[in-house]
């Protein structure tokens, strides 16, 4: 990063961690056997796929053979749902997902009510928070899978996971999340469904590029004894849940990123749980008739969401563009649209409003004096559109 160019979008991606480069190099160059290859080139691609997967495993407290590598958490999220409604008995298929979940889950969600199944989409309150009445309610005898994310990728709220998968094993159902946004900052730990501890779900998506990993590579946690109907044929890769060649460099810089994740995560959640609400602090402060979008405690430590009355949310993020300034309105996977956001439409607020939102996120190379800078910036813009 330059230094005149404040990057504050780390949730859509993050810069890979020279470490984690460091031990993907001899696998895009030497090292480049195919993993199901039976001679030594190619054992030495598959013990490191093996060592990846163990690394990656032990930071989910998870077993060896739970992890499925993907090509990043979108394609984890349609082998989580529709893999699992396809695999369920006919008698099984009613599928319950959240209003604010991402697009892989709700285009995915919707897709299967095309083709027949039933859908229930949970609403969420003024925090972006589920009330687990609701989802008590929402479920029936043909339940077959429930979807409901960690964490939310564009407001940070954070659900109670372990109490609505509680709920849902106690109607026979299986629940999955995605944990894509969470998994940097919270500690997960999944150890199947009858844990005593942890999230307690059957399934659970991730992404590396989110954890200072290299795009194009995540990971479905599946629960042993969980069944699901494989997405993509052609070879017995993933115990036949995924065929295709292995993205061995990409999986090797995976493990290492959760190799160095358990090490630092902790320290550097506090950090960012200071440095984001000072920052709050700091915008409400300098710019009068802002919202805080999101829970206020039950939060991703990184994330900053707000809406500035009286201005659209594009042209701010375009002006703080032209000032060097990366921010986003939300998902990186809707950028290019036009719609207002769907999860600030669930928490209740207009399409006007909806379509204000800004989303700072922070990460390791965000500092105070850049976010003092950020909001000195805004607050001129502000000024200067509001007259």
């Amino acid at each position: 990063m330059t230094p005149n160019r404040i990057y504050l979008d780390y949730s859509a991606t993050t810069p890979l961690d020279s470490r984690v480069l460091e031990e993907m190099e001899p696998y895009l160059q030497s090292s480049f056997g195919n993993p199901s290859s039976q001679h030594f080139i190619g054992r030495e691609a598959k013990m490191a796929l093996d060592t990846a997967r163990d690394r990656i495993a032990e930071s989910l407290h998870a077993a060896y053979g739970e992890i499925c590598f993907t090509s990043g958490g979108t394609e984890a999220d349609n082998q989580a749902i529709i893999g699992v409604m396809l695999a369920s008995h006919k008698d099984r298929n009613h599928l319950i997902v959240s209003a604010i979940e991402h697009h892989a889950v709700l285009h995915t969600a919707l897709w299967l009510r095309e083709l027949g199944f039933e859908l229930t989409i949970l609403p969420v309150d003024g925090d972006g928070c589920i009330d687990p009445n609701d989802l008590l309610n929402a479920l029936t005898p043909r339940t077959a899978l429930v979807s409901i994310m960690h964490a939310n990728n564009e407001i940070g709220a954070i659900q109670d996971i372990a109490q609505l998968a509680r709920i849902t094993h106690e109607n026979g159902s299986l629940f999955h999340t995605d944990s894509v946004q969470s998994f940097v900052h919270l500690p997960i730990h999944l150890g199947g469904q009858h844990a005593k501890s942890g999230l307690g779900c059957d399934l659970a998506s991730f992404s590396a590029h989110k954890i200072y990993g290299p795009k194009g590579v995540g990971a479905l946690y599946i629960r042993k004894g969980v069944k699901l109907h494989a997405l993509i044929h052609g070879g017995s890769q993933e115990r036949e849940r995924r065929a295709g060649t292995e993205n061995v460099a990409g999986i090797v810089g995976f493990g290492k990123a959760c190799e160095l994740l358990s090490d630092e995560r902790e320290a550097e959640s506090l950090r960012l749980t200071e440095l984001r609400d000072r920052f709050i602090q700091l915008l409400f402060e300098k710019i009068p008739d802002i919202k805080l979008h999101g829970h206020r405690k039950h939060r991703l430590p990184n994330n900053v969401h707000i809406s500035v009355k009286g201005v659209s949310g594009t042209t701010l993020l375009m002006l703080l563009d032209q000032n060097g300034i990366a921010a986003s309105s939300g998902s990186a996977c809707s950028s290019g649209s036009i719609e207002p956001s769907h999860v600030l439409i669930a928490l209740g607020l207009s399409k006007e409003e909806a379509s204000s939102g800004i989303r700072f996120s922070l990460g390791k190379e965000t500092t105070w004096r850049q976010l003092e800078m950020v909001t000195e910036t805004l607050k001129e813009h502000v000024i200067r559109l509001r007259t």
